[in-house]
Parts: structure tokens; C-alpha cells; sequence
């Protein structure tokens, strides 16, 4: 059978298995040919606190997703998503040579690991998982677009390095591996599901998505093309939930029904429920905002924010992101993807390890994601491939 990608979105509710088969051509949508959703048990804040719930978790998911398939899988692309997740920023420099180098590949890998270095105090207990370059230098002076082949005396870059506790990484890697699952790759969750929702042009002109998950809102902020911020909050939409629940006086699966609107013939007003839809909806488009006025890019994304995960459907959130953002505000659908029921914004995250673990099978074409990021030699474990193309 020709080669299948699957992704594994772990989440604290659900944990989703895309598997997918290759594009006529890399810039058409890859075929969703199996989809897989199970109840998550043991998370907590996108970290696991019970590794044999969330491997059975895993396996739940697989056996519907390969069923779908008609296929079975033994490796994957996982995501990361957990509040441990944090970015750290960094600086290296190297020296060419003193009559004036030129950059290579090498170079440019070589400069990394030292951002890496130099940041070594504030990565203690902690593992990377990317490290993306920001911008370079050549004899203090700001490259406009790629290195490579330029000649100077010094090299320099900036860059954002992602990390998660080594712990909470390990876990889902022991989790997904009994589940007899190799992992191929990690990722960011947000970061897989920019590689489906979000278009060059939107992350060339500063584009920010966030994904709602249950117990999590992470961000990813682009601007000229390049990741340039990563964060992640402890907070989703069981918190919506838990809201409804205190202000009604009702059980939590009650307020969640609610929440859904699948409950009729409800005492609850509509209209109060969404006035405390709305406040928690507020609560976290205020923690973004705050973010984004600490990395000086609040009101200054032109193509706005992008709303993904399973928060992504509660009313008006798209009229509040736009009232405390000043931003444009729209849902993200996957694209590169082909219209169907499954192809919603939960998806994303799943949807994009595939299109992720497609493009490095063709990262030897034009389509590569190598000059964007990159995580240079690290292993998942001994004898895994690199974790970034």
C-alpha cells in the first residue's frame, strides 16, 4: 500500500487520529482516509497524570482510526501542547573566518546550537523541542531573507526556542509508545495547526491563531512568515463550563449540554447563558491581548487572529476576539484539505502532523518547511529521526 501519515493529538477531553494518504501534487489536499476519536482520561492541562488512561486513550483512537483506514499505522507525529510548553529567547554567534566566510547549511546549524548554548542555564529540567531563527547577522548587520552564501568575519542570530519540562515530554512519548506507536516527530500544537489553517499571506503579514482545547488556550503568532511567539494559558472551556454550572446552579454535565445548546426546554434564558458565555470568552481574549502587547505586537497583526480547537464554536466569539483585540477575527478551517464532515477546526492540530510528516518526505522539493525552523540533530530517543525537517 503507498505510504499513510498518521498525526495524534493528545487533549485533555479527547485525543484524535488523523491518518492520511499523499496529494496528487504537494500543493493539493492530502486524503483523509481515517479519523479516530476517543474520551482522553488522565490529562490534566495538556500533561499526563495517569500514563496507562491516556495509552489506552491512544489506543481507542488508533483502532477506530485504522479501521476507517482500512489500514494499520506504526508510527506517528505527536503534539504538544501542555502548560509546561514555554518560549525562551536566545542569541549565538559564530566566527566564519577572519578573511570573510562564506555561510553554509553547516553555519547556519552551527549558530543555532549556540542560541541553544547560551541559553543552557534557563533550560534546566527542560527539553526543546524547536528552536526557530528570528533573524540573522553578518558582521552585526540584519539579513534580508536567507543566509545563505553571504560572506562576513561573524554570524549572528536571534532566536525563539520552545521547550516543555522534561517530565511531562517524556510521558507522552511513553504513553504513545505503549500504545505501540514509534514516535517519528513532536510538535507544538498550535505550530500543527498553523501548517492547515493559516495561509503564507496571512503569516507573512502577522497573523496570530489560537487554538481553545479544554484546559487550554495556546497562541502562535506569526509575522513575516516565522513563528515569532509561542504561549499557551491554563485556561479553555471547561472553564466556560465550570461558569455555567456556579452561575445556574447546575451539574457540570448539565452546564455542558447547555453550553452545546443540546438541551431543550431549558429554565436557563439564552440570554444569560451567552452574557456568561461572553465574560469568560473575554477573560481570555485579555490574557492574549496582554500577551501580544508583550511581544509589541498588540493591533498590529493586519491578517488578525484565527480561532481553532474545540472552543472554536461557542457563540459570538468571533465579535469578542474582534471588541477586545482590534483585530479582524475568524474561525480557522483546515484547508489543504478536502471539504468533508471531519475537515472542522477540532481537527487541525491532527490534520496538520500529517501534512507536517508530508512535507519532510518531500523536503528534498521546493516544499520544505527547513528554512522556517528547525531543531538541527536532537532525537525523540536513541535511533529516532530528527524532530524537525
Amino acid at each position: 500500500m503507498a505510504r499513510v501519515y498518521a498525526g495524534i493529538d493528545i487533549g485533555t477531553h479527547h485525543i484524535k487520529v488523523a491518518i492520511a494518504a499523499p496529494p496528487e501534487h504537494p500543493e493539493a489536499p492530502m486524503h483523509i482516509i481515517g479519523t479516530g476519536l476517543a474520551t482522553s482520561k488522565g490529562m490534566r492541562h495538556g500533561y499526563i497524570v495517569d500514563i496507562g488512561e491516556v495509552t489506552k486513550g491512544i489506543k481507542e483512537a488508533l483502532v477506530r482510526a485504522q479501521s476507517a483506514a482500512g489500514t494499520s499505522v506504526h508510527s506517528a507525529r505527536i503534539a504538544l501542547g501542555g502548560v509546561s510548553v514555554d518560549e525562551i529567547r536566545s542569541s549565538g554567534e559564530i566566527t566564519l573566518t577572519s578573511s570573510g566566510g562564506i555561510v553554509t547549511e553547516r553555519d547556519i546549524e552551527r549558530v543555532t546550537q549556540e542560541s541553544e548554548k547560551k541559553a543552557a542555564q534557563k533550560l534546566v529540567n527542560k527539553t526543546v523541542i524547536h528552536t526557530i531563527p528570528l533573524r540573522f547577522r553578518i558582521d552585526g548587520t540584519p539579513v534580508i531573507g536567507k543566509p545563505h552564501g553571504l560572506q562576513g568575519a561573524k554570524f549572528g542570530v536571534d532566536t525563539l526556542i520552545v521547550t516543555m519540562l522534561s517530565k511531562h515530554y517524556d510521558d507522552i512519548l511513553t504513553a504513545t509508545e505503549a500504545a505501540g506507536i514509534e514516535v517519528e516527530g513532536v510538535m507544538v500544537s498550535s505550530l500543527a495547526a498553523s501548517l492547515v489553517t493559516l495561509t503564507k499571506a496571512q503569516k507573512i503579514a502577522g497573523v496570530a491563531l489560537a487554538n481553545i482545547g479544554s484546559e487550554t488556550l495556546s497562541i502562535i503568532v506569526f509575522d513575516d512568515d516565522t513563528p515569532v511567539s509561542v504561549k499557551i494559558f491554563p485556561i479553555g472551556s471547561s472553564d466556560v463550563t465550570s461558569a455555567i454550572a456556579l452561575s445556574f446552579r447546575i451539574p457540570l454535565p448539565e452546564a455542558e449540554q447547555v453550553k452545546k445548546g443540546a438541551v431543550t426546554g431549558s429554565d436557563i434564558s439564552p440570554k444569560k447563558m451567552q452574557h456568561v458565555v461572553a465574560q469568560e470568552l473575554k477573560d481570555m481574549f485579555t490574557l492574549i491581548n496582554a500577551h501580544l502587547k508583550t511581544i509589541g505586537h498588540q493591533r498590529l497583526l493586519p491578517a488578525g487572529i484565527v480561532i481553532t480547537g474545540g472552543g472554536s464554536g461557542l457563540p459570538n466569539i468571533q465579535d469578542i476576539a474582534r471588541t477586545i483585540l482590534k483585530l479582524p477575527a475568524t474561525i480557522g478551517i483546515p484547508a489543504n484539505l478536502p471539504r468533508s464532515g471531519f475537515a472542522d477546526a477540532t481537527w487541525a492540530v491532527a490534520y496538520g502532523l500529517c501534512r507536517w510528516a508530508y512535507a519532510e518526505d518531500v523536503s528534498s522539493n521546493a516544499y520544505t518547511m527547513k528554512d522556517i525552523w528547525r531543531r538541527g540533530k536532537e532525537m525523540v530517543r536513541t535511533g529516532f529521526r530528527s524532530l524537525m525537517p
